[in-house]
Formats: structure tokens, sequence, C-alpha cells
């Protein structure tokens, strides 16, 4: 039997259950989905099992994957990393309706969410999370450990870096191609904010125009 597990039982892991779980109903092998959550006090969540990891380790298995749905980036890349180190691999999640043109590369543990869009000509690295009614538009960068909140509107030539958060409704001006606008590592934008430029390494800009925020 393959070992299927959501990481985090939370909201974002109930809203990722049915997607994995409508994956995985087409597929011939034999499968087990549950949840993953070291600190949730059910033991059923949505229909599922809740467990911890080592217990879940603990369970016969011929091959075991799961999806990280974790908001907080940081968080994520450690669970990836313990995950790794375990021999779990990583599944894509991906709604049914889900756009994506051509020439795409996006990294492993993606979660797209139903109603995301991603055009043409876009690289994503690894354990990219993109909420409902996100778009991201072409000749665009997207880093490890990104998080796009839903409606996020990521137009063309932008470069977001790794673990930056992309707040709901935030709207990203389009770039130029060979000077693309960039949201460095680590950054915030707030939500609904309008980002005209440029946004610095671990900087968290609100407003329209997206500003620094005074501390």
């Amino acid at each position: 039997m393959k070992r299927y597990a959501i990481f985090g039982a939370s909201g974002f892991g109930r809203e990722v259950l049915p997607l994995m779980r409508h994956q995985l109903q087409a597929a011939e092998d034999s499968w087990d989905l549950v949840f993953v959550d070291d600190n949730a006090q059910v033991a059923f969540q949505n229909g599922h099992r809740v467990t911890s990891y080592m217990d879940w380790l603990k369970e016969p298995a011929d091959a075991r994957y799961v999806a990280i749905a974790v908001a907080n980036s940081q968080a994520r890349e450690e669970i990836a990393l313990r995950c790794a180190s375990d021999g779990v691999g990583f599944v894509d999640v991906k709604g049914q309706n889900v756009v994506t043109l051509d020439e795409i590369s996006i990294g492993p543990g993606a979660v797209l969410c139903p109603f995301v869009t991603i055009t043409s000509n876009v690289r994503i690295g690894k354990q990219f999370h993109a909420n409902i009614y996100s778009y991201i538009a072409h000749d665009c960068i997207i880093g490890d450990f990104v998080t796009f909140a839903p409606g996020v509107h990521c137009n063309g030539n932008v470069v977001i870096e790794d673990h930056a958060y992309i707040g709901a409704g935030a709207i990203i001006r389009q770039g130029k191609p060979g000077d693309p606008l960039i949201i460095g590592a680590g950054a915030v934008v707030g939500m609904g904010a309008v980002v005209t430029r440029g946004v610095a390494p671990l900087t968290t800009v609100i407003g329209n125009p997206a500003r620094p925020m005074q501390v």
C-alpha cells in the first residue's frame, strides 16, 4: 500500500484534502490518505484519520508521500527537510480546473488550488503554494517556499525570491524584459497591496501604492 499524508490538519490542510483525494481516486494502486499533525486534538478530520508524524512512519507501506499544507514557509522548509531525510516523497496537488499553459516548470511539493492560472514561460521553485484565484503571468521566476494567498495577481516579468509571502488580493505590476520587478527573499506583501516597484528582502509592504510598513 502507498501511504499519503497531508501535513497539517488546520484550515488549509482541510482545503487541500479533497483535491488530493480526487487525484488518488484515479490511481490503480491501493492507497491510504491521512492528516499528519503532531499538535492535533482530534483523531479524525473531515472523514480521515489524524496521526502524528512518527506514528505514520511506523505504519507499513510500499512508499510514502506527503503534501505540506503549512502556510509558514520556514516551517514548511523544516518539514520538507525532515521528510526528505526519512525517505518520504512529495506529491504535487492540483485542482481540476487549474490552468497551466506553455513552458512551465514547477518544483516538487506544489499545491495549486482551484482556479489558479499560470500562463507561459514561468519557472517556480519547490514547495510553492498558490491559493484560489491566483495567477502568474508570462516570464516570471518564483523561488522556493513562496506562498500566494487567495486572489494574487502576479503580472509578467516578475521575480519573487525564496520565502516571500504575497497576501490576499495583492497586485504586482508587470516588469520589463531584462528588468523584472523583484520581490526579495522573505518579503511580505500585505493584503490588497498594489506593488509598483521592487520590494527589498525581509521587508513588509502595504497599501496602494505599496510602501514599507512603519514599525
